[in-house]
């Protein structure tokens, strides 16, 4: 007999506050997004929380993996540029740069940067539908 893993499940639910922005909820946690059509410099718009989502994904990972391959580090930044398309709308491109402060090698940062690359929901639900690429570096 096989055993499967039940698969994970997540719950939001967003509402709209005013003409000027919306609010979005799960667990304990709140987020305000701007969905006004003037935008509302105070929240993430829905294309900034993508970026977001991704760059949590990737930070996430690098948590998941850290113990697993024993990689040692201080600090990670990552930072997200996306270009929308306007017919039909979407993210044309992403680019991407994960900063990782530690004195590991640099064979051993390209594996980190694997795994964030194989193992990250969000980056691998948005890559095939996305020119998605970028870098980890060292500090």
């Amino acid at each position: 007999m096989t055993e499967s893993n039940p698969k994970m499940s997540f719950h939001v639910e967003s509402r709209r506050v005013d003409a000027h922005g919306s609010l979005s909820r799960c667990k304990n946690a709140e987020i305000d997004l701007d969905t006004d059509m003037a935008g509302n410099p105070e929240a993430f718009n829905p294309a900034e929380l993508l970026l977001a989502a991704l760059s949590a994904c990737m930070i996430k990972g690098i948590e998941r993996v850290t113990p697993i391959l024993q990689f040692e580090l201080r600090g990670v930044e990552v930072i997200v540029d996306g270009v929308r398309q306007d017919v039909p709308p979407k993210m044309e491109s992403i680019r991407y740069e994960i900063i990782v402060d530690s004195d590991e090698s640099d064979q051993r940062l390209a594996l980190l940067h694997e795994n964030v690359k194989r193992y990250g929901t969000v980056f691998n639900t948005v890559a095939p539908g996305t020119d998605l690429s970028g870098v980890l570096r060292r500090r």
